[in-house]
Protein backbone atom coordinates (compact mmCIF):
# COMPACT_ATOMS: atom_id res chain seq x y z
CA UNK A 1 0.00 0.00 0.00
CA UNK A 2 1.17 3.49 -0.79
CA UNK A 3 0.23 6.45 1.37
CA UNK A 4 0.55 10.18 0.91
CA UNK A 5 1.62 11.64 4.22
CA UNK A 6 1.22 15.41 4.10
CA UNK A 7 2.30 17.91 6.70
CA UNK A 8 0.13 20.99 6.86
CA UNK A 9 1.39 24.56 6.80
CA UNK A 10 0.71 27.30 9.30
CA UNK A 11 -0.02 31.00 8.76
CA UNK A 12 3.62 31.67 9.73
CA UNK A 13 5.07 29.23 7.21
CA UNK A 14 2.71 30.51 4.51
CA UNK A 15 3.91 34.07 5.19
CA UNK A 16 7.53 32.86 5.42
CA UNK A 17 7.64 34.53 8.85
CA UNK A 18 9.09 31.35 10.32
CA UNK A 19 12.21 29.50 9.29
CA UNK A 20 12.95 26.09 10.77
CA UNK A 21 15.93 25.97 13.10
CA UNK A 22 18.96 23.83 12.27
CA UNK A 23 17.66 21.36 14.88
CA UNK A 24 14.33 21.02 13.04
CA UNK A 25 16.16 20.40 9.77
CA UNK A 26 18.38 17.82 11.51
CA UNK A 27 15.38 16.00 13.03
CA UNK A 28 13.55 15.95 9.70
CA UNK A 29 16.66 14.70 7.90
CA UNK A 30 17.07 11.90 10.45
CA UNK A 31 13.40 10.96 10.05
CA UNK A 32 13.71 10.85 6.26
CA UNK A 33 16.87 8.77 6.55
CA UNK A 34 15.14 6.33 8.92
CA UNK A 35 12.27 5.86 6.47
CA UNK A 36 14.69 5.44 3.55
CA UNK A 37 16.73 2.82 5.43
CA UNK A 38 13.51 0.97 6.32
CA UNK A 39 12.62 0.91 2.62
CA UNK A 40 9.29 2.71 3.01
CA UNK A 41 10.16 6.16 1.63
CA UNK A 42 9.34 6.56 -2.07
CA UNK A 43 9.37 10.38 -2.29
CA UNK A 44 9.23 13.46 -0.12
CA UNK A 45 9.53 17.21 -0.59
CA UNK A 46 8.68 20.50 1.03
CA UNK A 47 6.44 22.93 -0.82
CA UNK A 48 6.80 26.68 -1.34
CA UNK A 49 3.99 28.83 0.12
CA UNK A 50 0.79 29.33 -1.86
CA UNK A 51 1.90 32.92 -2.63
CA UNK A 52 4.29 31.36 -5.15
CA UNK A 53 1.63 29.08 -6.66
CA UNK A 54 -1.45 29.27 -8.82
CA UNK A 55 -4.85 27.62 -8.91
CA UNK A 56 -6.44 26.47 -12.12
CA UNK A 57 -10.22 26.53 -11.83
CA UNK A 58 -12.31 24.65 -14.39
CA UNK A 59 -15.86 25.88 -14.91
CA UNK A 60 -18.25 25.71 -17.83
CA UNK A 61 -15.64 24.30 -20.21
CA UNK A 62 -13.09 27.02 -19.41
CA UNK A 63 -9.88 27.09 -17.37
CA UNK A 64 -9.18 30.17 -15.25
CA UNK A 65 -5.81 30.75 -13.56
CA UNK A 66 -5.69 32.54 -10.21
CA UNK A 67 -2.29 33.40 -8.78
CA UNK A 68 -1.62 32.74 -5.09
CA UNK A 69 -1.73 33.29 -2.25
CA UNK A 70 -4.86 31.26 -1.63
CA UNK A 71 -6.86 32.75 1.20
CA UNK A 72 -10.12 30.82 0.90
CA UNK A 73 -8.87 27.56 2.40
CA UNK A 74 -7.81 27.25 6.02
CA UNK A 75 -5.12 24.60 5.53
CA UNK A 76 -2.45 23.99 2.95
CA UNK A 77 0.09 21.25 2.44
CA UNK A 78 3.59 22.38 3.41
CA UNK A 79 5.35 19.17 2.45
CA UNK A 80 4.72 15.53 1.76
CA UNK A 81 6.09 12.02 1.76
CA UNK A 82 4.97 9.05 -0.32
CA UNK A 83 5.54 5.89 1.67
CA UNK A 84 4.97 2.23 0.82
CA UNK A 85 3.89 0.10 3.76
CA UNK A 86 2.07 -3.17 4.37
CA UNK A 87 -0.90 -1.73 6.29
CA UNK A 88 -2.76 1.34 7.45
CA UNK A 89 -1.46 0.69 10.97
CA UNK A 90 2.14 0.80 9.74
CA UNK A 91 1.46 4.10 7.94
CA UNK A 92 0.04 5.55 11.17
CA UNK A 93 3.10 4.37 13.11
CA UNK A 94 5.44 6.15 10.67
CA UNK A 95 3.29 9.29 10.85
CA UNK A 96 3.46 9.31 14.66
CA UNK A 97 7.27 9.28 14.46
CA UNK A 98 7.42 12.51 12.44
CA UNK A 99 9.38 15.24 14.25
CA UNK A 100 7.02 17.52 16.15
CA UNK A 101 7.11 20.22 18.85
CA UNK A 102 8.22 18.90 22.25
CA UNK A 103 5.99 18.56 25.32
CA UNK A 104 5.23 22.03 26.66
CA UNK A 105 5.28 23.67 23.21
CA UNK A 106 1.63 24.32 22.31
CA UNK A 107 2.32 24.79 18.58
CA UNK A 108 0.00 22.50 16.64
CA UNK A 109 1.43 20.55 13.71
CA UNK A 110 -1.01 18.49 11.68
CA UNK A 111 -0.09 15.57 9.45
CA UNK A 112 -2.63 13.84 7.20
CA UNK A 113 -2.46 10.31 5.84
CA UNK A 114 -4.24 9.35 2.63
CA UNK A 115 -3.99 5.96 0.97
CA UNK A 116 -3.11 6.29 -2.70
CA UNK A 117 -5.55 4.42 -4.93
CA UNK A 118 -3.87 1.73 -6.96
CA UNK A 119 -5.13 0.70 -10.39
CA UNK A 120 -6.70 -2.45 -8.93
CA UNK A 121 -8.75 -0.22 -6.58
CA UNK A 122 -10.44 1.58 -9.47
CA UNK A 123 -13.34 -0.81 -10.05
CA UNK A 124 -15.15 1.42 -12.56
CA UNK A 125 -12.10 2.23 -14.70
CA UNK A 126 -12.29 0.32 -18.00
CA UNK A 127 -9.65 -2.41 -18.25
CA UNK A 128 -8.23 -0.98 -21.51
CA UNK A 129 -7.53 2.33 -19.72
CA UNK A 130 -5.89 0.48 -16.85
CA UNK A 131 -3.66 -1.29 -19.38
CA UNK A 132 -2.68 2.04 -21.00
CA UNK A 133 -1.84 3.36 -17.53
CA UNK A 134 0.30 0.27 -16.80
CA UNK A 135 2.19 0.86 -20.05
CA UNK A 136 2.88 4.49 -19.11
CA UNK A 137 4.13 3.41 -15.70
CA UNK A 138 6.37 0.76 -17.27
CA UNK A 139 7.90 3.52 -19.42
CA UNK A 140 8.58 5.59 -16.30
CA UNK A 141 6.14 8.40 -17.19
CA UNK A 142 3.91 7.83 -14.18
CA UNK A 143 5.07 6.75 -10.73
CA UNK A 144 3.50 3.79 -9.09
Amino acid sequence: MRYLMSIMSSPESEARDWEPTPEVYEAMGAYNEEMAKAGVLLAGEGLAPTSEGAEVIFRDGEATVVDGPFTEAKEFIAGYWVIQVSSHAEAVEWAKRCPHPPKGDTTEVKLQLRRIDELQDLDHMPEELKERERELRAQGFVNG
